[in-house]
């Protein structure tokens, strides 16, 4: 009679364990790459989320035919705080630059996660005449993350009331 011997099909316990050690060296070099892809990403997202903002406040201005202003806001009832705590806007009747009585918020904006920064220099808010003109608020936002300066992304408005993505030259600092 003879054995007939069949062989496994299978790894053995050696060569998983090798497997597993490249797939985690791999994984360990691939981590930080993957990390800087996803801050880039919420770069991204917050900037588009403001050039929103800043484009429905122009648009509003000239549909409404009246003063709308995009402020920085920490409660999102009236102007203050700091601009990466949110912003608010809001048909400014009078053009005074705050929230009255008599002026309606249209829409509020939250605060940007993570703990990024959104920095427009000296500027509290932007106002948007009724032809949509923004006149004396050409500045540039900029939004940073933890890696600073040099990874951070901008809006540039103009006074014509234009918003454009900022180069790295039109980039303020990350502090205001």
């Amino acid at each position: 009679m003879t054995e007939s011997r069949t062989k496994n099909k299978g790894f053995t316990l050696v060569e998983l364990m090798i497997t597993l050690a490249i797939a985690a060296i791999l994984v360990g070099l691939a981590a930080p790459s993957f990390n800087d892809l996803i801050k880039d990403s919420r770069l991204t997202t917050q900037i588009n989320s403001l050039t929103a903002s800043l484009n429905f406040a122009r648009s509003e201005a000239i549909k409404r035919a009246i003063t709308v202003t995009v402020c920085k806001s920490d409660d999102g009832e009236e102007c203050g705080g700091n601009w990466n705590e949110g912003w608010i806007i809001y048909e400014d009747i009078n053009g005074n630059g705050s929230v009255d009585t008599d002026d309606t918020i249209i829409r509020v904006n939250s605060a940007l996660t993570t703990g990024n920064t959104l920095v427009f220099p000296s500027k509290n808010r932007v106002t948007y005449q009724p032809d949509g003109f923004a006149i004396g608020y050409n500045s540039t936002f900029t939004i940073c993350d933890d890696r600073g300066y040099t990874k951070a992304k901008g809006l540039v408005v103009s006074n014509t009331g234009r918003v454009r993505i900022a180069e790295q030259s039109d980039l303020t600092s990350c502090t205001e």
